[in-house]
């Protein structure tokens, strides 16, 4: 697969959200922007009852932002509307009516931690390390943060948010409650997957919304908190260090 895309699909009251992109799933602008609006049709399809978060290929989950974008930032409100992108998935799957189960088939950094912890209930393969990598790019999880922290705790957040450039295990990411559970194979996950997804497809769509209303109580604020947050991002990504960073990290990936 060579071409990025979000695909949504329907089968038996079961929603599929698929997005890919050919560099380990990262995400650029127009990706989050897909990604956002079709969580947001999904969450109003009445064909599905439960939806599914997966992407494309067997390696990486999520890479987090596209580096090929953030290098093109040039100023401020151009900053601000990249990380916002990541503002309005988060939103979108926060709001949204329906729960999200979370397929992670590999390692998730940075923004691809955020996606995982705003699903409902994940499932991952025991190879899904995670990494909060921000503050190695010279910026922080600022707009991920709240989702993070919600799902793993304060201290855990902390801890991933500092030592930035050292992955965590999946077992460690599911004794902090972020993946409810882990599996030897992609297989063996998604039959697990597919056996909650079928038994949340028959029960009471009502009741599940409520349900979900209920647990992210809360957060009512974060349509301000992350846009306020995707402004600190947008301003700290112009400095001389996170563009040295990312230019010797493209340089390293030639």
């Amino acid at each position: 697969m060579t071409e990025a895309y979000v695909n949504y699909s329907v089968k038996d009251g079961i929603g599929t959200i698929e997005f890919f992109t050919p560099h380990h799933n990262s995400l650029p602008a127009n990706i989050l922007s897909l990604l956002a609006a079709t969580i947001q049709k999904a969450g109003r399809d009445i064909e599905s009852k439960v939806l599914i978060l997966k992407s494309g290929g067997n390696k990486t989950f999520c890479a987090g932002a596209s580096f090929d974008e953030l290098i093109e930032i040039e100023n401020e409100e151009a900053g601000l509307k990249f990380f916002s992108g990541f503002a309005n998935v988060i939103n979108s799957m926060r709001v949204c009516p329906k729960f999200i189960i979370g397929r992670v088939q590999g390692k998730t950094v940075g923004g691809g931690v955020g996606l995982a912890s705003s699903c409902d209930y994940v499932f991952a393969t025991d190879n899904a390390e995670i990494k909060l990598s921000e503050l190695a790019v010279g910026i922080g999880p600022f707009v991920v943060g709240p989702a993070v922290e919600r799902k793993i705790g304060t201290t855990a957040t902390y801890e991933m948010s500092i030592d930035a450039s050292n992955f965590r295990s999946a077992q460690w990411a599911k004794e902090k409650n972020l993946y409810a559970d882990i599996f030897s194979t992609p297989e063996l996950m998604d039959e697990a997957i597919m056996k909650l997804a079928a038994t949340l497809a028959a029960s009471s769509p009502i009741a599940m919304a409520e349900i979900k209303k209920i647990f992210w109580r809360g957060t009512e604020n974060w349509d301000t908190l992350l846009k306020e947050r995707a402004a600190i991002s947008g301003r700290l990504i112009l400095s001389d260090y996170s563009r040295d960073f990312i230019h010797k990290f493209k340089a390293k990936q030639k």
